[in-house]
């Protein structure tokens, strides 16, 4: 997983944020749905599930930072418009 800038590196405008925001939720679906196959499968695996769970709870923190970084740009914006 690629690293995520730190909260406040740099400016970041309410676009990247989102589309950042975006990408994150597009691999939570994606390993939501490698979980849901790990669960299906007779020799369904529980290291892997927890794993697949810890890799979605990271990936939902990082949405939420990017969310939160988008709302912070547009108050910026709003403000200094």
């Amino acid at each position: 997983m690629p690293a995520l800038p730190a909260p406040g590196a740099g400016a970041v405008s309410t676009d990247e944020s989102l589309t950042r925001a975006e990408e994150l939720l597009a691999r939570v679906e994606a390993v939501r749905a490698e979980l849901e196959r790990v669960a299906e499968g007779e020799e369904g695996s529980p290291d892997r599930a927890i794993e697949l769970l810890g890799e979605l709870s990271e990936l939902a923190k990082a949405v939420e930072e990017e969310l939160t970084r988008a709302q912070r740009a547009a108050e910026a914006d709003a403000q200094s418009g």
